[in-house]
């Protein structure tokens, strides 16, 4: 099979703390952490300059502890705690499969995570680390799809690679309508228009605005990652040409 040749060099996969947990409902599942840093890893060697945000929704989300009472700010500030934990899990599992691996946090801890910095980012992407990037953008009222974006644009990757638990984007929900479409291609503006969840609104607006391609794909099946970098056809992209 000949090489990969990536269209990327370098890129942001936004990860979901979901992702972590496998079939539990709870947690990070081991196995599925070291296959999905397998896949990851597979970057490596195509010498794409990596940095991964990750949810913490597998142990909090803000949202739902808005929901059990709990104050907006506290909640948020919570989730992103959450995401540290994902993140210093991630780092392990890249370090692991023989991947340098930096693990940089909107919220410094001494000792645990270094802070993140725009300069020291790029500086270790340079030099051939991978980045975990955790606490979302360190602000409540701010989601990790729109601390991806964010991310993405300080360390000027040339994309964002979503990963989901399906193959694109849909005109609806694939699995409880068998008749859904699939789009290969959307325009920043048509995602907006038709309400298709793909970001949240500040997130893709922010993509939109600064004209970042946002590639959504199922980073379940393997290969797919290696695919999405090349700019094989996998998954659907929004904005960036068609």
């Amino acid at each position: 099979m000949a090489e990969e040749v990536p269209r990327y060099r370098r890129v942001l996969l936004k990860l979901s703390g979901e992702a972590l947990m496998g079939p539990a409902a709870y947690g990070i599942d081991p196995s599925v952490l070291a296959t999905i840093a397998q896949e990851i890893a597979s970057l490596r060697r195509l010498k794409v300059e990596t940095a991964i945000v990750i949810g913490g929704g597998n142990i909090f989300r803000g949202l739902a502890g808005v929901a059990q009472g709990f104050d907006r700010v506290r909640a948020d500030q919570m989730g992103m705690l959450a995401t540290v934990l994902n993140a210093i899990a991630l780092g392990e599992a890249l370090q692991k499969h023989g991947v340098p691996t930096k693990v940089l946090s909107a919220y410094e801890i001494r000792g645990v995570v270094e802070g993140f910095g725009r300069e020291k980012a790029l500086s270790y992407l340079e030099g051939g680390y991978f980045l975990v990037l955790a606490a979302g953008t360190g602000n409540p009222f701010f989601t990790t799809d729109t601390a991806a974006v964010l991310r993405a644009l300080e360390i000027k990757a040339e994309v964002v690679f979503k990963a989901t638990k399906v193959d694109g984007v849909y005109n609806a929900d694939p699995v409880k309508d068998p008749s859904a479409k699939k789009y290969d291609f959307l325009t920043y503006e048509e995602v907006l228009e038709k309400d298709l969840r793909v970001m949240d609104l500040t997130a893709i607006t922010l993509a939109r605005d600064n004209n970042l391609p946002v590639m959504v794909f199922n980073m379940q099946e393997p290969g797919n990652i290696l695919k999405a970098v090349s700019g094989q056809k996998v998954g659907t992209l929004v904005g960036g040409g068609a």
